[in-house]
């Protein structure tokens, strides 16, 4: 009798076939079916990995023998060695493009998935090693130094791009790109992207702040791209909104998740307010831009940013007291020595524009100094808290500003990817030789991850609306599942696999189990095993 992890093995080969993403790449890369495995089964097989027991490309055959890989995928293990995935990573590598557009419009058109709004994003994963820039081929992106969102600037990076369905959450589509590459000159190649994908159906684009660029916007406009994105912060002056009247804002009926079970009190509110916002090009002869902006009230966030300021003013005005203690000593015996103090914590905590002091002391005397904040200066800063802006193309009559608004929470979404991106699916940090290999495992990781939603997807649109169960956590209470839990759960399922009388069969020691393979409509016994 031997026994197997069986895990989900069964579902992401179900989720596959659905996709056919096998299918695809054989078509996109034909050949390499040299020791009767083929370019397609090479990276269904990573995708799998990815999703049960993410491992090292040189430890994926060991993952392959534990598991009922060849069980549920007709693999031998011994065929899944770093050679063989090292060519398969090779071959895709021309085609990513082609094959994640491809894959993308299978996923909508098999899933029923809802384009009309999806999301886009970026973000770096840090790669070891070091990679140096005549080594690498300039046809694939190139790792280099950027702007790392994990903060390892001592380490090269790649970026990669989703573009993420409001419908579950579904990356339909994932670039990846130079690790200097900067977002806002990607946005335009992302909704070209997107248009080629969604074909005929129109969809509203929403992204960050990168998005919003003359450039940019002029491109969304006249391919007849709605958009939403948030203003950067140095495009709005204080000024604006300190003129507002919150009073007249329109309250917003939405609720973040986070706050859902908070008493009403407790719960972040919005209000919202509209007027017009003006880019104009560099060039005279550039058109004027006129879109729509929606001035944004959060009581999140102007808590958040009066907190914060009361933070800075009691450390200044701890370090402010010490020096006023200190001046005339045996290190701030004269003025020069007291200013350059000020200017370095003035500086430090953030309180130049409100600091205001003195220096007494004549020729010959020690000096003293007073200080004080300017209440005005804090009054006109109080008064901007928590106004933050977007911007959009889509016509009032579609969507009023509270609607605007609720559209662009959305992208809560894209970035909840990353982490699964980063977390379960073990993306970062990456370890493989050349730039080439790493753009196309970063794509299969893509690949995986559009497998992950989609289960979870599934899982949760089975439940019905309210999209809760039970069986999860030990207390049993009832929760939304995520691709995480679900994939923890069934990643205890066995195969017990006999002889020719004995054939295998399933462990199963938990009705979450049952429930969830129901709920996925995956029956784990019509699974080809092999005879004995």
């Amino acid at each position: 009798m031997v026994e197997k992890r069986l895990g989900a093995l069964p579902v992401a080969a179900e989720f596959l076939r659905r996709l056919d993403v096998a299918g695809i790449v054989d078509e996109v890369c034909p050949g390499g079916a040299s020791a009767h495995l083929t370019h397609g089964q090479v990276i269904e097989a990573l995708v799998a990995n990815r999703l049960t027991s993410p491992a090292p490309l040189v430890r994926v055959g060991d993952w392959a023998r534990t598991w009922a890989v060849e069980e549920v995928f007709g693999i031998e293990p011994a065929l899944l060695n770093d050679d063989r995935l090292a060519r398969a990573l090779d071959a895709i590598a021309p085609e990513l493009d082609r094959i994640a557009g491809t894959v993308g419009a299978r996923a909508i058109t098999e899933f029923g998935i809802d384009v009309s709004r999806l999301h886009w994003d970026m973000t770096s994963m840090s790669v070891h090693g070091a990679f140096p820039a005549g080594n690498q081929d300039e046809q694939y992106p190139v790792i280099g130094y950027g702007r790392p969102k994990d903060r390892r600037v001592d380490l090269k990076q790649v970026q990669a791009g989703l573009a993420v369905s409001a419908d579950g959450g579904v990356p339909l589509h994932a670039r990846v790109f130079d690790g200097g590459a900067a977002e806002v000159s990607q946005v335009v190649g992302a909704m070209t992207d997107l248009r080629g994908m969604a074909g005929e159906q129109k969809f509203l684009m929403v992204a960050d702040s990168k998005l919003v660029s003359y450039a940019n916007v002029a491109a969304l406009l006249a391919a007849g791209v709605d958009f939403i994105a948030p203003v950067p912060a140095a495009q709005v002056k204080d000024e604006v909104y300190a003129a507002l009247d919150l009073a007249q804002a329109q309250e917003v009926d939405w609720v973040p998740e986070r706050d859902t079970d908070k008493p009403a009190a407790e719960q972040e509110s919005y209000r919202v307010l509209e007027d017009i916002h003006t880019m104009a090009g560099r060039r005279k002869r550039d058109p004027v831009h006129r879109v729509r902006r929606i001035l944004v009230h959060s009581t999140a966030v102007a808590a958040g940013q009066r907190r914060a300021r009361e933070k800075r003013l009691a450390r200044a005005g701890e370090e402010m007291d010490k020096l006023a203690s200190a001046a005339g000593g045996q290190h701030y015996r004269t003025h020069q020595k007291i200013t350059a103090r000020i200017g370095v914590i003035a500086a430090k905590r953030h309180v130049t524009s409100c600091l205001r002091w003195t220096i007494n002391g004549g020729e010959g005397e020690p000096p003293a100094f007073q200080w004080h904040f300017d209440q005005d200066v804090l009054d006109a800063e109080a008064a901007v808290d928590g106004w933050w802006a977007l911007l959009t193309s889509i016509p009032a009559e579609k969507a009023g500003a509270a609607q605007v608004l609720i559209h662009y929470k959305g992208q809560g979404s894209v970035e909840r990817r990353y982490h699964d991106f980063k977390g379960p699916l073990a993306v970062a940090p990456v370890f493989v030789q050349h730039n080439r290999r790493v753009a196309a495992l970063i794509q299969v990781i893509c690949l995986a991850l559009l497998v992950f939603c989609l289960i979870e997807r599934q899982v949760r649109r089975a439940l019905g609306p309210e999209e809760t169960m039970a069986g999860l956590y030990p207390d049993n209470r009832r929760v939304r599942p995520t691709g995480r839990m679900i994939l923890y759960h069934l990643g205890e399922l066995t195969l017990r696999i006999g002889n020719v009388t004995d054939p295998p069969t399933v462990q199963i020691n938990r009705g979450v189990q049952l429930h969830l393979l129901d709920l996925l409509d995956t029956d784990i016994t019509q699974t080809r095993w092999p005879q004995t």
